[in-house]
């Protein structure tokens, strides 16, 4: 067989499996904790006790966000109509203990829809708009809000829907509100 051709072969699947991807759970433990280690005269068992503290024990009196409840989102559609123009208004709200971090697969946050009483779409806020392709995120901490708001103004007589959709990829939202422009 040619050696050469082998060689080639294996060169190539040797710079393929150096240039792979690699998961997180690859990198070293000792990178995995970040508490110092505070090496001295005392015993062994306090150099343990140093290397991992309890969780009550924290340095520099940190709170032990394991025990905050996880972050979790609520959110508000409110909508306001006036001659022939609707307000719509999302409000998101972080309500959990921790922040929480809010990931966006492209530059759209939001959108904003309303659909007539058949159910055929009248308006798209984001209809005929651009949005960047790269990811995004937004971080709300506990107890903060963030509020996405637009103006329809070329509404006519009826019933309609509106739907209002935070476009995260972690915490996904789709609220409704039914109303009469008159």
């Amino acid at each position: 067989m040619n050696t050469r051709l082998i060689i080639s072969l294996l060169c190539a699947g040797a710079l393929a499996f150096a240039c792979g991807p690699r998961s997180h759970s690859e990198a070293p433990t000792s990178l995995a904790s970040a508490l110092p280690l505070h090496v001295g005269p005392a015993s062994h068992a306090a150099a343990q006790t140093a290397a991992a503290p309890d969780v009550a024990e924290r340095p520099h009196g940190k709170k032990d966000k394991s025990k905050l409840p996880p972050p979790k989102i609520d959110s508000r559609f409110n909508i306001a109509v006036s001659h022939n123009v609707v307000k719509l208004a999302l409000d998101v709200r972080n309500t959990g203990g921790r922040h929480a971090e809010i990931d966006f697969p492209n530059g759209q946050a939001y959108d904003f829809v309303v659909v007539d009483s058949v159910g055929r779409e009248v308006w798209r806020w984001s209809a005929r708009r651009m949005f960047t392709q790269g990811v995004r995120n937004k971080q709300l901490g506990a107890g903060e809000s963030t509020e996405y708001s637009e103006t329809w103004g070329a509404a006519k007589p009826g019933k309609y829907t509106a739907i209002a959709t935070l476009r995260s990829s972690n915490f996904p939202v789709e609220q409704r509100v039914d109303f009469v422009m008159q």
